[in-house]
């Protein structure tokens, strides 16, 4: 296993797997997070399933936790490892005309969606370990018998700092995504009769889903 690692090709198919987790892990948040528009009530339930369930609370969330840190773990080394071996070589080439502007700055749009992360966390994964775990609440329930969770989401997004910044974090994450997809699928060897279709379906991937996300941050603040 550690050769695996120890190799660039190795590194970097360890990343594909890990982006690929992560994509269909943030599809399922948004199919969810689009619910709080669509049906409070579904929301409500969603929500206090996922958050009540053993497999998704001890078995699903540190896999995710566990991903989440790997990938960003494994972009920095790869990311290091690639500047110092550019070094040479944009001595005698121009990097610019060799690269999209999103592949040399991967870096920049990860710190950014990392530091978006540690704001989500503070603002929902952090109060729902408090609520459930310290303060042992399971219910879910406001003290008027409805359920809390569509409430909070929509007080989260009553600031408008807030709102802007999980919408500078989407666009982030879209410039990033857009690189990523293709890359990924590259790191995998997935180059066939296929790939045009894949990079089509990446593009889309994208875009539409954090202008989703944007949707529903911007909804829940005009509509609060």
């Amino acid at each position: 296993m550690s050769g695996i690692f120890n190799s660039s090709i190795g590194r970097k198919f360890a990343m594909a797997l890990s982006a690929f987790f992560l994509m269909i892990f943030l599809l399922q948040h948004f199919a969810i997070n689009i619910l709080s528009v669509l049906s409070p009530d579904a929301f409500n339930s969603a929500s206090h399933f996922m958050g009540t369930f053993w497999v998704i609370q001890y078995v699903f969330q540190p896999i995710l936790i566990f991903g989440v840190i790997f990938h960003f773990v494994m972009g920095f080394i790869l990311e290091i490892r690639n500047r110092n071996a550019r070094q040479i070589s944009y001595a005698k080439n121009n990097g610019s005309a060799n690269s999209t502007w999103m592949s040399r700055n991967m870096i920049w749009s990860g710190l950014t969606i990392l530091a978006f992360l540690v704001l989500h966390f503070i603002d929902f994964w952090i109060p729902e370990i408090n609520t459930k775990y310290i303060q042992g609440d399971l219910t879910g329930l406001l003290p008027n018998g409805d359920f809390r969770y569509h409430e909070e989401l929509v007080h989260k997004f009553e600031n408008p700092l807030r709102v802007a910044a999980y919408c500078l974090a989407f666009i982030f994450l879209a410039l990033h995504l857009l690189h990523g997809f293709s890359s990924a699928f590259q790191s995998v060897g997935a180059n066939n009769k296929y790939t045009r279709g894949l990079r089509g379906f990446g593009k889309a991937y994208a875009i539409i889903l954090p202008l989703g996300f944007i949707f529903i941050a911007l909804y829940h603040h005009f509509n609060h």
